[in-house]
């Protein structure tokens, strides 16, 4: 580790240290007993070399290339866009070459306080959701969500939410295959205490066809109304929702084992200090739970490009390698189809946080999923059913993805950012600050800071009090403030032409 008053050198083989303050020209700064003198004013975040580098030589981070140097590189330069360029192009060949196991499995004796469903998983919120099968019908399905939210707001529940989308007709093949598969996981989802499915009835995703993507289903749990077939869709559906609560209130917290939960792990907003604190204490904590017997989902396929390597030596067989393989090089055909450059990232708000190349932030990414073994791979829309660290198909962008990961099974997701954002999805949406500017700053987003880790705070107390934090929202004893604030969210991905 460097000097913490001004660079953090991340790995021994780094060439590039990261400035943990804006540093001026001239400053010198001393490193392992060696001194280096800053040629020109590096900005926080931002990257700073520690020797020469020669023009197409590696720039090293974390351990791993991540780019090549544009220009040559004096010691003390500041080290970015003008003289680094990524080092990825074109698809890439996999060799399965498996690594050792670095997690073991742990007995732990913590437990939280879920709701126990019929279909053995466990739920960590007792709401009520009304999901629209068709995008037309949003204002009648939020008008209903804000009346019966106000009507039931005595009840023993978590509450009455809707969530519109704008797909469901005019759909062909892939795209309403994709709406009706991600709908019909929400459906299914342990957080809803009670689930009312409003239809419109002349729609593509109209509810006979819906029934059949979303096949068995707890009619407890599960009601549905066509709009078309009623002379009052507000009263009927209120009369709906009015016996799910009854059904839902019978539901009790129990104690239920650490090994029943699942977590979501997205990163938006990235900064240059979001995969030396946050990411890898995401990547602690999801080690922990999935070293319970837990399980944690890692999805954002584009920011695994430049570090899918790392996961694929991670994976628990051959077929999961195949599986990831097929995973990333299918994403890339994805842009390739629509001629678009397959190693476009980052964002610029990526960039102006010390990001420069996709090496460099993918690498940063994947520290959310810790040292665990990929033991299964996840289409887009499906649900997991494996325990462990499983891969999840999906993209970067933030809406789209923790709706993936919420569809998927995740009873809450970890969304670490450096930048801030007051996004939050269908389950509990847990902000993770990179730094402690942004957790000071933006209060009523961020619930945890990660930037501690910077100024003295071990990543093992941080991960204690980390987990701590997830089991008392698991348990209802503590709200995001996405929930406080009601900042609920879907979006579906979306392929294909619209009618």
């Amino acid at each position: 580790m460097a000097d913490q008053a001004y660079i953090l050198r991340i790995d021994t083989a780094d060439n590039v240290a990261v400035a943990l303050k804006p540093i001026a020209s001239g400053r010198q700064i001393e490193l392992d007993g060696d001194k280096l003198t800053a040629v020109e004013q590096i900005p926080a975040g931002h990257k700073i070399a520690l020797t020469s580098i020669d023009q197409g030589s590696a720039v090293v981070k974390y351990g791993h290339s991540i780019g090549l140097a544009s220009s040559p590189i004096k010691p003390g330069q500041w080290v970015h866009s003008h003289n680094l360029k990524t080092g990825l192009s074109g698809q890439v060949q996999y060799r399965y070459s498996p690594l050792p196991a670095k997690l073991e499995n742990k007995a732990n004796a913590k437990t939280f306080l879920g709701f126990q469903r019929a279909d053995g998983r466990v739920g960590i919120r007792n709401e009520i959701w009304v999901i629209p099968t068709v995008g037309c019908i949003n204002p009648v399905a939020e008008d209903l969500g804000r009346t019966a939210n106000a009507q039931f707001a005595d009840r023993q529940i978590d509450g009455v939410y809707c969530y519109p989308h704008p797909y469901g007709c005019s759909q062909l093949g892939g795209d309403l295959e994709a709406t009706q598969k991600i709908l019909a996981a929400l459906t299914k989802h342990p957080n809803a205490g009670g689930v009312l499915v409003l239809g419109l009835g002349c729609e593509n995703n109209h509810l006979e066809a819906f029934q059949k993507i979303l096949s068995d289903y707890d009619s407890d749990r599960v009601r549905f109304l066509n709009m078309q077939d009623t002379e009052d869709e507000m009263a009927d559906s209120l009369a709906v929702i009015a016996e799910l609560v009854d059904a839902a209130e019978k539901q009790k917290r129990r104690p239920v084992p650490l090994s029943k939960l699942v977590l979501g792990l997205k990163c938006g907003g990235s900064d240059g200090y979001s995969g030396i604190t946050a990411n890898p204490l995401l990547g602690e904590v999801s080690d922990r739970v999935i070293g319970s017997g837990g399980t944690a989902l890692l999805s954002e396929v584009p920011e695994m490009f430049g570090a899918e390597t790392i996961l694929m030596g991670r994976a628990a067989s051959e077929t999961v390698f195949d599986q990831t393989v097929s995973l990333i090089n299918e994403f890339k055909a994805y842009f390739q189809r629509y001629g678009q450059p397959i190693y476009e990232n980052p964002s610029p708000g990526n960039m102006d946080g010390g990001i420069t190349t996709l090496e460099e932030k993918s690498l940063g990414c994947i520290r959310k999923g810790g040292q665990a073994t990929v033991t299964a791979v996840i289409g887009y829309g499906e649900r997991v059913d494996v325990t462990g660290l499983n891969l999840l198909n999906g993209p970067g962008n933030d809406m789209v993805s923790t709706t993936a990961l919420a569809a998927a099974g995740a009873q809450m997701v970890l969304f670490t950012t450096g930048r801030g954002t007051p996004l939050g999805g269908p389950v509990p949406t847990v902000k993770v600050a990179s730094n402690s500017s942004l957790a000071a700053k933006k209060r009523g987003w961020i619930d945890f800071n990660a930037g501690r880790l910077l100024e003295g705070c071990a990543m093992d107390v941080l991960a204690d009090e980390l987990l701590a934090h997830i089991i008392a929202i698991a348990s209802g004893e503590k709200r995001t403030h996405n929930e406080n604030k009601n900042y609920r969210q879907i979006a579906i991905f979306k392929d294909g032409v619209t009618l």
